[in-house]
């Protein structure tokens, strides 16, 4: 008998899936925040893309991976939902290509919060991404509720 569900994808699968970016009017529930105009829903090789472009010793944040992206686009701004979802998927498909011996994986530890802040949502927590930094150079303040990466604004990229 055939299951009704369909099998889940891999973190890869969902990184490569078949998909175009949309631009759409910035929904009237996101305009206070991020004004009017058009926003960009990126696919996620966009976002892996530019991750990929952070060397070792850099960072970038979100919001500058929403900016460029709206740049390259056009557009006034990037959805910062599906572009958290995909940083996210990122770094879920690069702990599974770790897992199957590959050695050359998109670098989503040298992504951090606004403030230079840790991701508990990334695969191994804060204690992963920090020991992922740790091991390029940074310095990670652990003496406040999230880890930070400690002059964190010295490194971001520059795209």
């Amino acid at each position: 008998m055939k299951s009704r569900f369909k099998t889940c994808m891999s973190w890869r699968e969902k990184l490569e899936k078949q998909q175009e970016p949309r631009i759409v009017n910035i929904p009237p529930k996101m305009v206070k925040r991020l004004g009017k105009g058009k926003m960009l829903i990126p696919k996620p090789l966009d976002v892996d893309a530019l991750i990929r472009k952070v060397e070792k010793g850099k960072l970038v944040t979100q919001n500058q991976i929403r900016e460029k992206l709206a740049k390259d686009y056009n557009v006034n701004c990037t959805c910062p939902v599906t572009t958290g979802i995909f940083i996210r998927i990122v770094a879920e498909a690069a702990e599974e290509d770790l897992r199957k011996g590959k050695k050359q994986v998109t670098p989503y530890w040298r992504v951090v919060g606004l403030d230079g802040s840790l991701n508990p949502k990334f695969p191994g927590g804060v204690k992963k991404q920090a020991k992922n930094l740790e091991k390029e150079g940074h310095v990670i303040v652990w003496d406040k509720k999230v880890p930070k990466v400690k002059d964190f604004e010295k490194f971001l990229v520059k795209f």
